[in-house]
């Protein structure tokens, strides 16, 4: 095991994923009242509720560490281990009574994510990614595709709407253009496809810390590699372009289009 990774810490990721889960999935098709942020996104009872409970779970079990969490903010950000939590990610699909959205749990290790979990309430599947360990798809080892060509590779996307800004806009559709073909939608969920090797790149922007840190242990883990559009590793301090790949060959053909 990495030696920055806590023996107990993928255990307590999987426990706050536990005490998530009934929330969700009990907010799930109830039509709940959907509130409006600064960014416009939805945000709901759910989200609040889910982010309150992983919260005091936390501050009981490891009072020490600090949180970063979408709904109310950071405590102890400068704490040697922070915990990186969105309870709700795809809060979009969640209120259109779509099951692809997830919860995402990450343990960064001064500032560098090392363990991450995505899961899937209403689909019932959850990847674990421990830094030095591997990743799993419940409890089974995961591992990206790899050998494959650019020209033959499948992307994944949630949405063109992120790439708000033309220059942005532009750089994405030079990367489109070189493979198989794009699909979108689908949020956290199409990293965990990646992980498991069905999906070969996932390119976004304007992510959050709470939207990609636990996509990163999970992603190398696995075999893959995840950085930003200039190849940088993330940490909570990135800008928010990132792009996943199911291995390093291919990720070094995919950066030249991002830059």
């Amino acid at each position: 095991m990495d030696p920055r990774v806590p023996g107990w810490s993928p255990s307590l990721a999987c426990r706050l994923a536990d005490a998530v889960r009934p929330i969700l999935r009990g907010y799930y098709r109830q039509g709940l009242l959907i509130h409006g942020k600064s960014d416009q996104s939805p945000v709901t009872r759910a989200d609040r509720e889910c982010e309150a409970a992983l919260r005091s779970i936390l501050s009981r079990e490891v009072p020490d560490h600090g949180i970063i969490g979408e709904e109310q903010g950071s405590e102890k950000s400068e704490a040697d281990y922070v915990w990186i939590i969105d309870p709700l990610d795809g809060t979009r699909a969640f209120v259109s009574g779509k099951p692809q959205f997830g919860c995402l749990i990450a343990l960064a290790h001064k500032g560098l994510p090392i363990v991450g979990v995505i899961d899937m309430p209403i689909l019932e599947e959850r990847w674990v990614g421990v830094l030095g360990v591997g990743t799993t798809l419940n409890g089974a080892p995961q591992r990206t595709r790899h050998a494959v060509e650019l020209s033959e590779a499948l992307m994944g996307c949630t949405s063109l709407e992120m790439f708000s800004e033309p220059d942005s806009k532009a750089t994405f559709e030079k990367i489109r253009q070189q493979v198989r073909d794009c699909n979108f939608g689908g949020d956290c969920y199409n990293y965990g496809v990646l992980a498991s090797g069905f999906l070969d790149i996932v390119v976004e922007t304007s992510l959050k810390p709470w939207d990609y840190a636990a996509l990163v242990p999970i992603i190398l883990a696995a075999g893959g590699a995840i950085t930003d559009w200039q190849g940088q590793p993330l940490s909570l301090e990135s800008k928010g372009d990132v792009v996943a790949s199911s291995d390093a060959a291919l990720h070094r053909k995919v950066l030249p289009f991002l830059q």
